[in-house]
């Protein structure tokens, strides 16, 4: 005989069974939250109710508002940071893989909105949140390894100017590549073009790559 549970119950027991997934599901939507209302005008009762959980078992998983919202920032990083990995820049000529880079950068940023948020209401906040995070520090001494790893081949090579140092050059990169996205709005409205259209974000694009590789040449 089958045996049958009420809706309910099968769901709590879903959810207790997967908390890796239950975790995952969270900081995503979380992630919406944060990002479009940033940490003080997000609510967790909101997340709750959006992620069929309860506010009870985010404060088990996360410890509380703030610990849920540092682990949404370090989820952030962590998959743009994943993603630079991922290109393989060691095995690529030095032009090449910094052109890959931007790309690359560009991309995610263009089509994840919700990091550029994230990342604006962390500089409203003064990096009150990120500064508690050792996870986003090693993310981010990663990226800037690698940075500097492509540079030091590129001037070994002869290739690029050995007055440029990794942070500065990495600044740069997500300089160009965040305003498209952080601007959009305004300045798609201001100048009635629109930023956000297929032509306009590749013509972007290569105009982005272009500038970082001729401010790098020798």
């Amino acid at each position: 005989m089958t045996q049958r549970f009420p809706k309910g119950r099968k769901l709590r027991s879903r959810r207790t069974n997967d908390p890796d997934g239950n975790r995952r599901n969270i900081i995503a939507v979380a992630t919406r939250e944060f990002a479009d209302k940033g940490f003080s005008g997000a609510r967790v009762d909101a997340i709750a109710a959006r992620t069929k959980s309860s506010k009870r078992m985010i404060y088990y998983y996360f410890g509380g508002k703030e610990g849920l919202y540092i682990a949404v920032l370090e989820e952030a990083y962590r998959k743009i940071r994943g993603i630079e990995a991922a290109l393989d820049l060691s095995h690529q000529p030095p032009e090449e893989a910094l052109r890959a880079l931007v790309i690359s950068t560009f991309e995610y940023q263009s089509t994840h909105p919700e990091f550029i948020r994230l990342v604006m209401n962390e500089n409203i906040l003064n990096a009150a949140y990120v500064s508690r995070s050792r996870e986003i520090q090693r993310l981010n001494r990663a990226a800037i390894n690698t940075v500097r790893d492509l540079l030091q081949r590129g001037q070994r090579e002869g290739l690029f100017r050995r007055d440029l140092g990794p942070v500065d050059l990495h600044m740069s990169i997500s300089a160009l590549c965040f305003f498209n996205v952080a601007n959009r709005a305004t300045f798609s409205t201001i100048f009635k073009c629109d930023m956000a259209s297929p032509r306009a974000l590749a013509e972007r694009r290569s105009q982005i790559a272009d500038l970082i590789l001729r401010y790098v040449r020798q």
